[in-house]
């Protein structure tokens, strides 16, 4: 086989994309998880870094893979 020993990598979906797809609003997120809107807004601009659980959280409520989902990296304040 030609491709034996290879290791697939799939795209990450980016958060804003998971939630869309999730058929979710940034405030059906914070409500959900018991955050406020601003929150989530400044997690998918990495204005702010998302910790484990959360991101576990998003994961299950997107219904994708934890591995799948793209975290911006955090952006560096001027």
């Amino acid at each position: 086989m030609p491709y034996e020993g290879w290791i697939m990598t799939l795209p990450k979906i980016k958060l804003k994309a998971a939630r869309v797809n999730a058929e979710m609003t940034q405030e059906d997120v914070a409500n959900t998880l018991g955050r406020n809107k601003q929150t989530i807004v400044n997690w998918e601009n990495g204005v702010t870094e998302i910790k484990v659980h959360d991101l576990i959280a998003l994961s299950e409520l997107y219904k994708i893979p934890i591995e799948y989902l793209e975290v911006p990296p955090r952006r560096k304040c001027k």
